[in-house]
C-alpha cells in the first residue's frame, strides 16, 4: 500500500503562485508514474499534470507554460509549482499515483480574482 499526502494549497490572488507537494509512504518502491489531478465543483476530475519515475512529464493544455510538475525520488515527494494562477483553476487538487491506484486526500485550490 502506498500512502500519500498532499499540502500547499490556499487562497492566492490571480496572478499569484502556489506549490503542491506530495508525500508518499508505505510500498514507495512500487510507485511509478505521479501526477496531480484537480476537480473543481459539477466538473469531472482531470488530469493537471504527471511525472513518470525517469522524469518525462505531460501537462494539460490549459496548463502549459504555467504549472511545473517536479519529484524528488529519495525524498517520495512530488510538488506542482503553480504560476500565474487564474480563478479558473479553483478546485480540489489531487495526487495520484500510478495512474490512479493510489490517491491523496486533495487540497482546495482557491484562486480569487
Amino acid at each position: 500500500q502506498v500512502q500519500l499526502v498532499e499540502s500547499g494549497g490556499g487562497l492566492v490572488q490571480a496572478g499569484g503562485s502556489l506549490r503542491l507537494s506530495c508525500a508518499a509512504s508505505g510500498s514507495t518502491f512500487s510507485i511509478n508514474a505521479m501526477g496531480w489531478y484537480r476537480q473543481a465543483p459539477g466538473k469531472q476530475r482531470e488530469l493537471v499534470a504527471a511525472i513518470t519515475s525517469n522524469g518525462n512529464t505531460n501537462y494539460a493544455d490549459v496548463v502549459k507554460g504555467r504549472f511545473t510538475i517536479s519529484r524528488h525520488n529519495a525524498k517520495n515527494t512530488v510538488y506542482l509549482q503553480m504560476n500565474s494562477l487564474k480563478p479558473e483553476d479553483t478546485a480540489v487538487y489531487y495526487c495520484a499515483a500510478n495512474g490512479g491506484v493510489y490517491w491523496g486526500q486533495g487540497t482546495q485550490v482557491t484562486v480569487s480574482s
